[in-house]
């Protein structure tokens, strides 16, 4: 989750691979590797943080005592983030995950203060000879609810819980919408946005406002389960995010757009320990096992479920693409131009620096 839009619209061309020499190995060999993550929001039961911790607790399963990992939580974007992480470079973890891009920068000045230290900027972009980037193509998951909730909904009316106007938010929404009129033309999608990645009651009040204007699905880009709530107390339909909630929105979930990162974090503490880990950039969807659409509730009827395996198979196998314009007909904005011309995909630096809303968002970027 991330908050600087200015700065990411550069990363046109980021997630190309890229290498550079191997660091130096960890010290005190025969002592457990010490692996550090920093949170932006609390550690609460589904959601953002909850699905990097999950990502920790598979690696602390698989490396068992060759390793050490710990966390810290609810760390604001900014000064209280580089302090943080230079603490924990400090006490010697070897390897430390800042999962928020807000965190880019304070990683990039602390990892130039500790070159023996191996960091990893989660959906950042940035990376040098002791730091490495990954992020999730998370707007494939986002194409494939969007499927589902264009099955489900009555109204032809689906509202959206925005955090911030960045390009993976915007990716979501067009996806989303992308996903819905290609089962149902006549579907939209109501954009509020928030400027806040956790903030539970405005996420709740955004999800009834949207509620009271006739959206019976409900789709959001924030950090915590309060949507899925409203959505259950108000008897309509959402889509989970980061997270299965149906803990919370037993009969309110469609389905469950899920992260899924203990591979990725796995692989790069299994190369610290041997001494393997290089500088990267990776960008990881469905075909990586890194996002999956799933979970889906009891409301869903076996044809909608089948019919979004079906499209999740083919993302996964590089058969559908979320932003590929069909031979005949270009892909609008909702202000009137083209976004996908006919016939064509956009590239991954188009999608990584996306600033439109596609036709049938209700709404605009907020400032």
């Amino acid at each position: 989750m991330y908050k600087n839009l200015a700065a990411t619209l550069v990363a046109a061309c980021f997630f190309l691979p890229v290498f550079s020499q191997t660091t130096k190995a960890p010290d005190a060999a025969k002592e457990p590797l010490k692996a550090a993550w920093v949170y932006v929001a609390p550690l609460t039961d589904a959601g953002w943080v909850r699905q990097h911790d999950e990502g920790r607790k598979a690696v602390q399963a698989a490396l068992g005592d060759q390793v050490k990992t710990t966390y810290v939580e609810n760390v604001p974007e900014g000064a209280d983030a580089e302090r943080v992480i230079r603490d924990l470079a400090a006490q010697g973890n070897k390897i430390i995950f800042t999962p928020s891009f807000g965190y880019m920068e304070p990683t990039m000045r602390v990892a130039r203060e500790f070159p023996d230290v191996r960091f990893e900027s989660i959906t950042g972009y940035k990376t040098a000879a002791n730091v490495s980037a990954a992020n999730a193509r998370y707007y494939e998951g986002r194409y494939l609810a969007g499927i589902a909730a264009g099955r489900m909904t009555k109204t032809n009316l689906a509202g959206y819980v925005a955090g911030f106007p960045i390009p993976e938010v915007l990716q979501g929404i067009n996806a989303f919408t992308l996903g819905m009129r290609s089962v149902n033309r006549q579907a939209q999608v109501k954009v509020l946005w928030l400027n806040a990645w956790f903030d539970p009651p405005k996420e709740r009040d955004a999800a009834i406002v949207l509620m009271n204007q006739e959206a019976d699905v409900l789709a959001f880009h924030t950090g915590s389960n309060a949507v899925m709530i409203a959505a259950q107390e108000r008897g309509k339909m959402a889509v989970a995010y980061h997270s299965d909630m149906r803990k919370v929105a037993p009969d309110a979930q469609i389905a469950a757009v899920t992260h899924n990162w203990g591979a990725y974090y796995t692989k790069q503490v299994r190369a610290s320990l041997d001494n393997t880990w290089k500088t990267s950039s990776f960008w990881g969807g469905v075909r990586e096992g890194m996002i999956r659409v799933d979970s889906f509730g009891p409301k869903v009827p076996k044809a909608v479920v089948d019919e979004v395996n079906a499209a999740q198979k083919a993302i996964g196998e590089g058969k559908l693409q979320p932003f590929a314009a069909a031979a005949a007909q270009d892909v609008l904005d909702n202000e009137g131009g083209i976004l996908i011309p006919r016939g064509t995909a956009l590239t991954d630096g188009q999608i990584l620096s996306m600033n439109a809303l596609v036709s049938g968002v209700l709404g605009k970027i907020a400032k």
